[in-house]
């Protein structure tokens, strides 16, 4: 039985690490803007516009309300549409993309909101545009934060993989499920999960030490 064993684990292991590499890096190119524009377009911020902030608030609070599996199967025929195909690894760094940018652009905005309104102030009064305030006061002061918070994101979208697993996306989601569950092999359910333990470790540990080292270089 153990003959098959490692060559399964190891290919769920690279569809899972492939699945959220990518679909963090689109969930980041889309919650990064997302979160900022939540932050500058609030009340009393540098670029106040009630009427482009709250409908974007509705918006993410809306999306986020769903509950994953469906938000992934809704997604799905967009899915088709990019990549021809509803099944595969590939076919659900769409969903799962899609489904964590609002996930990102609320712990985008939550650290940028940390940032001392005292230092977007004084950059304000050196004549700074809103741009240079997003670059160079907002972003550089939370960056310890927001590599925090991505790491949590990557974590988050490392258990949407195992959901999406139970409707063919592959990865250990779906090994753990049709592999074990089905074919009642507790040593792949065991082992599935000791891997993604490990998986999960080793991505708080690297964004623990990333966080760490820009906050000693902030403060030095």
């Amino acid at each position: 039985m153990e003959e098959d064993l490692f060559p399964l684990l190891a290919a769920g292991l690279g569809q899972t690490v492939y699945m959220v590499v990518m679909s963090t890096l689109f969930a980041v190119l889309l919650g990064l803007p997302l979160g900022i524009c939540l932050v500058v377009t609030a009340k009393g911020h540098i670029m106040e516009a009630p009427s482009v902030h709250k409908p974007l608030d509705t918006l993410i609070n809306a999306t986020r309300s769903f509950p994953d599996l469906i938000l992934i199967v809704l997604l799905l025929p967009l899915a088709r549409w990019l990549v021809g195909t509803t099944l595969g690894a590939t076919a659900a760094v769409v969903p799962l993309s899609m489904g964590a940018a609002p996930f990102v652009a609320r712990l985008v905005e939550s650290c940028l909101k940390e940032v001392d309104r005292g230092k977007i102030e004084a950059a304000l009064a050196m004549g700074a545009s809103s741009l240079q305030i997003i670059y160079k006061v907002l972003i550089p002061e939370s960056l310890s934060s927001l590599v925090r918070a991505f790491t949590i994101a990557v974590i988050t979208i490392t258990s949407f993989t195992a959901t999406a697993g139970a409707i063919g996306a592959g990865g250990l989601g779906s090994l753990a499920i049709r592999f074990g569950y089905m074919r009642y092999r507790d040593d792949i359910m065991i082992m599935t999960v000791i891997v993604l333990i490990i998986l999960v470790q080793s991505m708080q540990w690297a964004g623990n030490r990333v966080a760490t080292v820009l906050d000693k270089r902030r403060q030095g």
